[in-house]
């Protein structure tokens, strides 16, 4: 478990750094900052959830995504504790630290700080942040994870 953790940890420092470092730099710079002529930086707040979902259910939506996101973080550390694959371990572990560093914006801001902007021309992706990478790429990896295992019949 303690791989895991490690990873859960690295995940929500940096998450939380970039969040604090770009946020800092938005300030001085504006709101949106073109980097590519694929990729800005802009400054979004998230109340909901993926794709800013149910953004406006107001004060109890918030409460209850706090407290969901506590229940699957809880749910995940148990998962973690008992999975005897370190590969899986690891990836638990970029999940949980996505969801803790998500759970602490919501808690803090009122809602989650966006700022990486991918486009292709006028059509944008929707803003997200590293919280969102960790979550997406370890549950990715846990699903080819299994795929493989299945494959192979492991």
């Amino acid at each position: 478990m303690f791989i895991g953790l490690c990873f859960a940890l690295l995940a929500f420092v940096s998450d939380q750094l970039s969040k604090f470092f770009v946020f800092e730099y938005a300030m001085e710079h504006g709101a949106l900052t073109e980097v590519t002529g694929f990729f800005n930086i802009v400054t979004a707040f998230n109340k909901g959830i993926s794709f800013s979902m149910f953004d406006s259910t107001g004060g109890w939506g918030r409460v209850i995504l706090i407290v969901v996101a506590c229940a699957i973080i809880v749910f995940l550390l148990w998962w973690m504790k008992n999975e005897t694959s370190r590969f899986v371990r690891i990836c638990l572990g970029l999940i949980v630290g996505g969801a803790v560093g998500t759970l602490v914006d919501r808690v803090r801001l009122g809602a989650v700080y966006d700022f990486l902007d991918f486009h292709v021309n006028a059509y944008h992706w929707p803003a997200f942040n590293l919280a969102d990478s960790f979550i997406c790429v370890g549950a990715l990896l846990i699903v080819c994870h299994a795929l493989v295992c299945k494959i192979k019949g492991v």
